[in-house]
């Protein structure tokens, strides 16, 4: 606020009074420079003065108040509520918060000053702007969303990172498919990924959003038959504080929000119920989300891929998914062709994987020629992720450099599976062994726990505890 200067005329230097007159003249002059807003009163709420700075804080001219009553200024809301009137209700100071017409806010003290029969003689108000506190208030409340937000999108892509690979592809019928990805992908339209468990869906998504002009936004994995059902709409549209028992009393922001001006892939998104189902319309049609416990909306700039292996068409017949919804997710649908239908990719991901492997523990196992032969006569009915977990699981059994055809999984001349899910335990118990071996080679040629778990990059607390796992089963 601009402050006039104010002059004293003090020949006598300055805290000097000659006279009563003097005196006033610079009690006047003090209580016209203060920065704070001063009213005064009588004892019956006759204004008598007021200075500069009410009139700059509050918008009012002092020429309009001066010998009028507060009682009047009130009740012809010149003013919109007088301290000084309760002052003479209460016999006591009070204190209020006020907004004025020039958009300040105030925090209003009105003093009574008494005569010597206990009577209110004066009531002295002070004015003082509190805008710019809360203009700070509210920058800090401004800034505590945006933390809780960047902290939960740090969060939520910190358990996300683990990027991919280069897509490889070499069968003609995914290069057309990836090709028509390309297409799409500078487009904001909604994709629905078609196909059946493990073809790659999530790699695809992938693809699409790194060729979009939202890659350099985030892209957010939400497996929807990973979350639990009664906590999905909490997961994807976040809440207030105090929504529900056990909420965070922070509230929490959504994955949607997360993705803002980036893309989400909603995976599985055939298992979500029929009241997410319409929340998830909303936001398409919308491109906004109401938080649980919340009456008001928050805008969105997202794009929405989906991806299921299930049967829209039917589900929308028996009423387990929405129709309307349906037909907004496929505005371009994609059908990823399983693995047995594109055989051209089999060696190539398979190599690729083993390459990836051997760079991670620093071996160089190779293939066996006849292995790949294997590997094509296999019909991969879980696909490209059935082909990983075959390959790792080769990777880990193989004796030696060479991988053979009996350290698969498979066996496609018998048509009898070996199946990943029910070796679990085996293949445990095959890792357990191999890293049993390292832990022991590691100390037996140190001789000290510090660098044997060096040598294994372990830090040296986790190779004891493993060392002695293995101690107490021998």
């Amino acid at each position: 606020m601009k402050r006039e200067r104010v002059y004293l005329n003090d020949e006598d230097g300055p805290g000097i009074f000659r006279d009563l007159k003097d005196a006033q003249k610079k009690l006047m002059a003090i209580i016209e420079s203060s920065y704070d807003g001063i009213y005064i009163t009588d004892g019956n709420a006759k204004t008598i003065m007021v200075n500069r700075s009410y009139e700059v804080i509050t918008g009012l001219n002092r020429e309009e108040m001066l010998g009028k009553y507060m009682q009047d200024l009130e009740r012809e809301r010149v003013i919109s509520r007088s301290a000084s009137l309760i002052v003479l209700k209460k016999k006591e100071p009070v204190t209020i918060d006020q907004k004025f017409k020039t958009g300040r806010n105030a925090i209003v003290t009105s003093t009574p000053l008494f005569d010597k029969n206990n009577e209110i003689a004066m009531i002295v108000t002070n004015v003082r702007d509190v805008s710019e506190l809360y203009d700070l208030k509210e920058q800090l409340a401004k800034n505590h969303e945006l933390n809780r937000h960047y902290q939960a999108e740090i969060e939520t892509i910190k358990k996300q990172i683990g990027g991919y690979g280069d897509l490889v592809v070499r069968d003609q019928k995914m290069l057309e498919l990836l090709g028509m990805a390309r297409k799409v992908a500078g487009l904001d339209t909604t994709v629905l990924l078609l196909g059946e468990t493990g073809v790659g869906k999530e790699v695809v998504a992938n693809y699409i959003f790194r060729n979009s002009r939202r890659s350099k936004g985030n892209f957010i994995r939400v497996n929807c038959a990973a979350i639990t059902p009664s906590l999905v709409e909490s997961e994807l549209f976040g809440y207030v504080p105090g929504a529900f028992t056990g909420a965070s009393p922070n509230g929490k922001i959504g994955l949607f929000e997360i993705a803002d001006k980036g893309t989400i892939f909603l995976d599985e998104i055939g298992e979500l119920s029929m009241n997410i189902q319409a929340k998830l319309l909303r936001v398409l049609q919308e491109q906004e989300i109401l938080r649980i416990g919340s009456d008001r909306p928050v805008r969105i700039d997202v794009r929405v891929i989906a991806a299921t292996n299930r049967h829209l068409k039917e589900m929308v017949g028996n009423k387990s998914f929405r129709e309307d919804l349906y037909y907004r997710l496929s505005a371009f649908p994609i059908l990823i062709p399983p693995l047995r239908e594109r055989k051209e990719d089999i060696s190539v991901l398979a190599e690729y994987m083993l390459e990836t492997l051997n760079g991670k523990y620093s071996m160089h196992k190779v293939f066996a020629p006849d292995v790949l032969e294997w590997l094509l006569a296999y019909e991969w009915p879980g696909n490209v992720r059935e082909l990983r977990n075959a390959v790792e699981r080769a990777f880990i059994v193989s004796g030696d450099r060479r991988i053979l055809p009996e350290d698969l999984p498979i066996d496609p001349y018998n048509k009898a599976v070996v199946s990943t899910e029910k070796s679990d335990t085996v293949l445990k118990e095959i890792i357990d062994g191999v890293e049993k071996n390292y832990i022991f080679n590691a100390y037996e040629k140190y001789h000290n726990v510090r660098d044997a778990a060096k040598s294994l990059h372990m830090s040296a607390a986790t190779y004891e505890r493993r060392r002695k796992k293995y101690l107490n089963s021998v």
